[in-house]
């Protein structure tokens, strides 16, 4: 069903399906369970009290829990502005967002609201139903992107319209809140479709949690995935998974399809509200396009996306930003893509994971970076140009730069002298990510620049 507010949907299942489990979450070490109605309950009380704060922005240091999600829900029907923080992020970062995203007032561990305090904003805002969520920043740093509830729950339509639960599903959340991926794939696709959402319990529990909450439907980025392919957690209930927010390699996905369960892929950007495509047919890689949404390909193969009821409203005081995106409704992802026969859409790579060499010459990454990971069997390493020069940069592992360069011989040979990596630079610790696992390619190549 296409519902245009939190708070409509979680009116629409409580009428419903009063009694039947809206999220399932843990405390002291037992699992609970929240009704339709309860949670409805619960939600009204607390937008009665926000309503009464006198608060215009909330900061939500989003740790996932079932307080979490009431308290999102609760402050955008009281009209809050709602932040959606990375409570692990460093302080200093933590410091310069509170004023510069107008936050008066903070949820989360109180230590670190504490901590915080001294930074909230003064001033109020008019921000009735806007979320702001931060873009996963591979390229450079994140921006703050202006989303609504009914942006998101628009983006949670689409989502079940082309992978629809039954109110008999349980679905899995283990993704962070704060990432607009874990909150309309890890929540609201569940809630939207009346299943029973499954709050996971963070990292500490991700060998476990599925044998805890027996999901039937997970969503979860690559690195994830491939976690629980390892530790062999995969529940026998589990019969969907949704994978997205970065390229998964092909064993992954078969490793999936081994264990009988249906595999799609999804495409989406923080900029609309998180889903464009899905696979629903038999090759996870070809998705159809979203049904509120139209992808044209630029003359380079760039995607453009127009999404009228998922787009974002621009990117929080970033005007000129914005301009540079988002014309006439359409957004310019940066992501590049391709057609097939069928008309299904492939991903085929993205612009700013290119390096322009010297000569002219386009060298795209992420293929030349598999090639060198499966040599050296290490994922910890990036290519990046250094004083004009191809560099990989990875951990350092004790081995010596000359035995790498002969493990990458095979690898080099295959490729124009001119694209041949000419250096390597160390680091001593696992290369930043962002919460989905992509690498944080434009503070690597500060590190490469100062060497």
């Amino acid at each position: 069903m296409r519902f245009h507010s939190f708070h409509e949907m979680l009116s629409y299942w409580a009428s419903q399906t009063p009694d039947a489990p809206a999220l399932y979450y843990a405390a002291h070490g037992e699992r609970l369970c929240c009704t339709y109605r309860a949670l409805l309950d619960a939600v009204t009380e607390q937008a009665n009290a926000w309503k009464a704060s006198g608060k215009t922005c909330l900061g939500v240091l989003a740790d996932g829990s079932f307080a979490c999600v009431v308290t999102i829900f609760a402050a955008v029907h009281a009209g809050l502005q709602v932040v959606l923080l990375d409570e692990n992020a460093p302080d200093e970062l933590l410091y310069a967002l509170l004023p510069y995203t107008d936050i008066d007032t903070l949820w989360g561990d109180p230590d670190l609201c504490e901590d915080l305090a001294p930074y909230l904003s003064e001033g109020t805002v008019n921000g009735a139903h806007r979320l702001l969520f931060f873009t996963s920043g591979t390229t450079e740093r994140a921006k703050a992107v202006v989303l609504t509830d009914e942006s998101l729950m628009a983006s949670a339509y689409n989502g079940s319209a082309m992978l629809p639960l039954d109110t008999g599903d349980t679905l899995l959340c283990m993704l962070p809140l704060g990432h607009v991926f874990g909150f309309v794939c890890g929540l609201l696709w569940g809630l939207s479709c009346g299943a029973a959402v499954a709050l996971g319990r963070g990292a500490r529990h991700y060998a476990d949690d599925c044998a805890f909450f027996r999901p039937t439907a997970l969503s979860a980025v690559p690195l994830l995935w491939g976690f629980l392919c390892r530790a062999k957690a995969i529940n026998l209930e589990l019969k969907l998974l949704l994978i997205g927010a970065g390229d998964c390699p092909p064993a992954l996905l078969e490793a999936a399809k081994a264990m009988g369960i249906r595999v799609s892929f999804g495409y989406g950007l923080t900029e609309t509200s998180s889903g464009v495509a899905i696979s629903t047919g038999g090759d996870p890689y070809a998705m159809d396009i979203c049904p509120d949404d139209t992808v044209t390909l630029a003359p380079d193969g760039e995607i453009l996306l127009r999404a009228p009821t998922c787009m974002m409203q621009g990117y929080y005081k970033r005007g000129a930003d914005t301009a540079a995106v988002l014309h006439d409704g359409v957004l310019s992802t940066g992501d590049l893509g391709r057609f097939d026969e069928n008309g299904r859409l492939h991903i085929t790579g993205r612009k700013k994971e290119m390096l322009v060499l010297p000569d002219g010459t386009k060298l795209f990454l992420p293929e030349y970076e598999r090639a060198c990971a499966a040599a050296l069997g290490t994922q910890e390493l990036c290519l990046m140009l250094s004083g004009g020069k191809v560099t990989l940069l990875m951990q350092q592992d004790g081995r010596e730069q000359d035995e790498l360069l002969q493990l990458l011989r095979p690898v080099l040979e295959a490729r124009p002298r001119g694209q041949q990596i000419q250096k390597i630079l160390f680091v001593s610790d696992p290369l930043p990510r962002t919460a989905t696992g992509k690498i944080k390619r434009w503070e690597l190549q500060q590190k490469a620049e100062n060497e």
